[in-house]
């Protein structure tokens, strides 16, 4: 769960993730953290060749690839889901899911960032704890917990959205 200094920092910045790199160094930044969490969006890939093949579609957005329909509008629908992350890919059932989701997203694909291939199995066990203890699988998994409250901030201080930071 996010700390009440970071909540703080993303509503006065808009994002928690706000660096100031030398010249040249965010290229390489942005080229390492795309690189970590290659293997989980390898996964995301698969689905996104699947439901483009199956009559969905898809399109970037600030630097993640967001497909909804087809085989990605499935899998969400069995999963009782309207968006799920898998690296630098979001699943959504439709447009408006993805809308509706999209800063939210975006925290799990930072997760992602840090957290590389150990993303889903660290995400897996969060759920299992969770529920060993008690509580719900999907509500109280740390990783939700801190996309639900990095949302919030967010929306309370109506910033910028966090992937909104000029690239380049």
């Amino acid at each position: 769960m996010v700390d009440g200094a970071a909540a703080e920092k993303y509503a006065a910045t808009g994002c928690p993730h706000t660096h100031r790199y030398p010249a040249g160094v965010k290229g390489a930044a942005r080229i390492a953290r795309y690189a970590w969490a290659a293997p989980t969006t390898a996964v995301g890939l698969v689905l996104l060749l699947l439901a483009l093949a199956s009559g969905g579609r898809a399109r970037s957005v600030r630097g993640v690839l967001e497909v909804h329909g087809g085989v990605a509008s499935w899998l969400l629908v069995r999963l009782r889901a309207s968006a799920m992350t898998l690296g630098h890919v979001v699943l959504g059932l439709d447009e408006r899911a993805h809308d509706l989701s999209r800063e939210h997203e975006r925290v799990h694909v930072r997760q992602c960032e840090r957290w590389g291939p150990l993303f889903l199995p660290a995400y897996g066990a969060a759920s299992l704890v969770s529920w060993i203890r008690g509580q719900h699988y999907y509500f109280d998994n740390r990783f939700e917990r801190e996309a639900y409250a990095l949302d919030v901030a967010r929306r309370a201080a109506k910033g910028p959205a966090c992937g909104d930071r000029p690239e380049g």
